[in-house]
């Protein structure tokens, strides 16, 4: 008799939020689907999206396995913000819609616009670092 792993849902949902959607957020929203491994809904917007996601943002994920070059920028809604557990903020200030029911944090992580690979890739570690101590608290089963 052979075992079946069944994988379990979601138990919670996350959306990050910069002003272009093109950097940090994309960069948060890939980092944070791979540790979760589908545990975490996660979803990405801006309050004024660019036209593409960073090319350097692109490089530095792909450095650790992990593709966000078919992503494009989406602009954020309130009925996003609705729909996520937690609202993780990235440098968009006030522009993001406060909606009861749910929980915001800021993250302060520089803005990769306009910057060296080297220096994108420090921010994606910082990144990184973030989204580890979010997966240990939001789904510690699958930590690690």
């Amino acid at each position: 008799m052979t075992a079946s792993f069944e994988e379990s849902p979601p138990t919670s949902s996350v959306i990050f939020v910069c002003v272009h959607n093109a950097g940090r957020s994309q960069m948060a929203a890939g980092l944070l689907r791979a540790a979760a491994r589908g545990r975490i809904s996660v979803k990405s917007a801006g309050t004024a999206p660019g036209e593409r996601v960073n090319p350097m943002a692109v490089q530095a994920l792909r450095d650790v396995g992990i593709e966000i070059g078919d992503a494009s920028p989406s602009r954020l809604t309130a009925e996003d913000v609705a729909a996520a557990d937690l609202c993780i903020t990235m440098g968009c200030g006030d522009r993001c819609p406060l909606v009861p029911g749910t929980e915001y944090r800021d993250w302060p992580v520089d803005d990769p616009s306009g910057q060296a690979i080297d220096v994108v890739r420090r921010i994606r570690d910082d990144i990184s670092a973030r989204v580890q101590a979010l997966v240990a608290e939001l789904a510690p089963d699958i930590a690690g």
